[in-house]
């Protein structure tokens, strides 16, 4: 049972790692894309800096303060696209490796934990055989 909950604990860290990685790489993809309307300043604030999916989520007032910020930041945006153009190509293959990374991290911590289990198992007082039982092995 032990193994089982190891495994299944390792699966759901996975389906969260995976869920995170996606939307960081989702959050990254729109900012490199829209950096073009970033760097517009006041004059962009009527563009679509926000995606219209998020303003169902938040309250109108953090959407609206949160736009002004992203607003201030497209300056600097801008200015790592121009200084590092490759970093748009580069996103998605930055997101794989990374989430590579993640993914056999879990994969090695979790057969760690079943390498543990199984030697806890064996030390457990429980399994030893009794020395009066018909069928223990003889001591030598």
């Amino acid at each position: 049972m032990f193994y089982a909950l190891a495994w299944f604990l390792s699966f759901a860290l996975l389906a969260l790692w995976s869920l995170a990685c996606w939307g960081l790489h989702a959050v990254t993809v729109w900012a490199v894309a829209s950096a073009g309307a970033l760097a517009g300043g006041s004059a962009a604030l009527g563009g679509s800096l926000w995606p219209d999916w998020i303003n169902f989520w938040i309250p109108p007032e953090l959407a609206q303060a949160l736009q002004s910020m992203i607003a201030s930041l497209g300056p600097m945006v801008q200015a790592a696209l121009e200084t590092v153009p490759f970093l748009s190509g580069a996103v998605s293959v930055l997101a794989w490796v990374i989430w590579g990374l993640g993914a056999l991290t879990l994969l090695a911590l979790t057969i760690g934990a079943h390498v543990l289990i199984a030697v806890l198992k064996r030390r457990r007082p429980g399994n030893a055989r009794v020395a009066g039982h018909a069928d223990a092995a003889p001591l030598r």
